[in-house]
């Protein structure tokens, strides 16, 4: 069986595409093989900057032939008929076969593909798979149609077995497969020959180029620790840049530079911003006093001089880029000290927020009027959260926040502790945009936590006031995470309110039309509230199913009254997962079914309804009896219960009944042939449906 090789060699790709045009190139020559029929052992893809690679080993020499048979017309059927049968078949008529059916003699065609060879197919599927390649953005160069991400140069295409390797004939605009290609650019230039996948991964390394990209990553790695540990110092960890560096690199030498003493007094984090985004350099801090002290870059050769020449360069190009970055943070601070940030939240009345939702200073005016409402149901001071909400976004109009979007909040505790404001005012500058997602961390501090609430809230109610809601996968303003944000910072806050009456306020606020009570219509076509809280129960049905909650058991802790509360619902569901999970609360749900559809048959069947309250007079059996005090007794205990919200002792009163009701319908026919007794146990059974409503639907519940 032969091993398949190719590479595709071209100009620098984008590191951002390299490792998903690998997966892909493996993904779509792999299905095609397998589609012509062309089984193989395994595959792996591999990628450079200048380079996509995939071996495929274990490879049938040819495809298989295949044999298809095709039920056509009858024999005496019309000429046209058959005639059309021929032609989809690629049959003459003496080729037919007729064969004794129920409905009389049919014609049947058998055909015979005959198997491939591997390299036939191989070129077929290599031709259309670069020619219709998913680029995300791509270009044509020269007088060729072919289009690629940046000028292809050469293809090599092999197979290769125990008696060598022969080179899949293919031609794609000039461009030959062949069996060579090129190492490293300028340490090892000129072709050499490839036999098979080893020598051809061996080779490149004897030419400085490390094919893995797995492999540059760790090497990078590994020699940045050791080299920042060799001076006392640490690298601070960045996957991210660590996998687009090793993108840009065929052969990495790391290089540690030194950043100038003029800059070591910025904020780390604006340190590491700035060589990040423009150089592609790694932080190295002092774990001392978290500084950043130094700088990692990662060449792609080597040189005489070990690099000091580049390193030289670098450092040039990184002082100009600090020292813009030194005179953003020493022009804020001026504003800062000096003026208390007002000139920033000034220029906020000329940022737009949303053409319809007004400036960004008329959306912080009402996010600081929520956040005063909401402080109390936080334990915040109502007066600090108000202020943190008017100083929160300030930042947004500094220099420094200007050049690097992604220090938003960061910066603007900095410029409010520099300000003189108050340490929780200045957290919540930087705290109030988490959580950011399901993992991030949900502000600890009550009045970030109640700026961020707020935040999100005005978010929120704003789009639905003005009907800019996600649709299917699309969620450009990030609504869905904002909820789910809500939903984090009111559970683990423990923060108990109506979330409907927050939400008709912000509704309000932000200039939706209300909807008039006396307008069927009109009221039946703006139900924006509950729209917005069904928004928030689907994310919750998401945030409890990671938890490990049934879906039925959300629904039915959801149907019950006061459900904009989250953290009682939230409460509610958990007690009744737990209780579901013990023989007891399985079999009460199993009662209650029992219970409620004999209710429900008999109501329907009689057209009453038995909700009058039974009468223990009437009780025959001992079991009745024993029901008739179980409900009894129950009943004090869960009004205790459901006020108090502890549902945990609701839920264990209800599963006490267990018992007494498996007890009754062993023992007692509903259905007796005494009207009165039968008139007083249907009411029973009403009791029993009314005792556990009180704390879940359970009709949700799924058998």
């Amino acid at each position: 069986m032969p091993d398949l090789l190719i590479e595709l060699f071209s100009e620098e790709i984008p590191a951002r595409m390299q490792a998903r045009a690998a997966e892909d190139l493996k993904k779509r020559m792999t299905d095609a093989l397998v589609e012509a029929g062309l089984t193989y052992a395994g595959a792996s893809a591999f990628h450079t900057p200048r380079r996509l690679c995939l071996t495929v080993h274990g490879l049938l020499a040819e495809s298989p032939m295949v044999r298809e048979e095709r039920k056509g017309p009858r024999v005496d059927a019309p000429e046209k008929a058959i005639e059309g049968f021929l032609r989809g078949a690629g049959l003459t008529r003496d080729q037919l076969e007729e064969r004794d059916e129920k409905k009389g003699r049919v014609f049947f065609a058998v055909i015979e593909k005959p198997g491939r060879p591997a390299a036939e197919i191989v070129a077929d599927e290599l031709e259309k798979i670069i020619r219709n390649f998913p680029w995300p953005k791509s270009m044509r160069w020269g007088a060729g149609s072919l289009r690629w991400v940046r000028p292809l140069h050469s293809i090599l295409c092999i197979l290769s077995d125990e008696e060598g390797a022969a080179v899949v004939p293919l031609d794609i605009d000039g461009i030959k497969a062949g069996d060579s290609t090129e190492g490293h650019r300028f340490m090892a230039p000129g072709r050499f020959q490839v036999r098979d996948f080893d020598q051809y991964q061996t080779e490149l390394k004897r030419r400085f180029v490390v094919l893995d990209a797995n492999e540059r990553a760790d090497a990078i790695w590994q020699d940045a620790s050791n080299q920042a540990f060799a001076s006392g110092l640490e690298l601070v960890e960045d996957r991210g840049l660590l996998a687009e560096v090793a993108g840009l690199v065929e052969w990495p030498v790391v290089l540690m530079g030194e950043i100038g003493a003029e800059f070591l007094e910025l904020p780390p984090e604006v340190l590491q911003t700035s060589m990040k985004e423009h150089q592609k350099f790694f932080s190295v801090k002092n774990p001392k006093t978290g500084r950043i002290e130094r700088f990692v870059t990662v060449a792609n050769r080597e040189t005489k001089d070990n690099g000091a020449t580049i390193l030289a360069g670098n450092q040039k190009v990184l002082s100009a880029r600090l020292s813009d970055a030194k005179f953003f943070w020493e022009n804020d601070l001026r504003i800062a000290k000096q003026e208390k940030m007002q000139p920033w939240r000034d220029q906020l009345a000329n940022v737009t927020f949303h053409a319809k939702l007004g400036s960004q200073a008329e959306r912080i005016d009402r996010i600081a009027a929520l956040a005063a409402e909401i402080a109390p149901a936080l334990g915040a001071d109502a007066d600090l959260a108000a202020k943190a909400a008017r100083i929160a976004k300030a930042d947004l109009s500094s220099e420094m926040v200007y050049e690097f979007p992604e220090l938003q909040g960061l910066m603007g505790r900095y410029y409010a502790e520099a300000a003189g404001f108050a340490p929780e005012v200045a957290a919540a500058c930087e705290e109030h945009y988490s959580p950011l997602g399901p993992t991030d961390d949900v502000p600890e501090a009550k009045v970030s936590a109640t700026v961020a609430l707020a935040d999100k809230l005005d978010t929120l109610t704003g789009f639905w006031a003005i009907d800019e809601k996600p649709t299917g996968s699309k969620d450009p303003f990030a609504l869905r995470r904002a909820a789910l944000g809500v939903i984090r910072i009111l559970l683990e806050h423990g923060v108990k309110f109506g979330l409907l009456t927050q939400i008709s306020a912000g509704l309000k606020a932000n200039g939706a039309k209300r909807p008039d009570p006396t307008d069927e219509d009109d009221y039946a076509g703006l139900n924006v509230d509950l729209d917005l809280l069904s928004f928030f129960h689907d994310r919750l049905k998401v945030h409890l199913r990671d938890e490990g909650v049934r879906h039925d058991v959300i629904d039915a802790c959801l149907a019950m009254p006061g459900n904009d509360d989250l953290v009682s619902m939230v409460a509610r569901a958990r007690a009744l997962s737990e209780v579901l999970g013990t023989e007891d609360g399985a079999n009460l749900v199993q009662g209650f079914k029992r219970a409620n559809n004999i209710l429900t048959k008999e109501e329907e069947k009689d057209g009453v309804s038995y909700e009058f309250g039974a009468d223990p007079k009437f009780a025959e059996a001992q079991e009745e009896v024993a029901l008739f005090n179980a409900l009894e007794a129950a009943k004090p205990k869960l009004d205790a219960a459901n006020k108090a919200e502890d549902f945990a002792a609701a839920m264990a009163t209800l599963a006490a009944l267990r018992a007494p009701i498996d007890a009754f319908f062993e023992a007692v026919q509903v259905n007796t042939d005494n009207e009165v007794v039968r008139r007083n146990r249907l009411n029973l059974l009403s009791t029993i449906r009314s005792t556990v409503l009180q704390v879940a639907d359970l009709t949700r519940i799924e058998a």
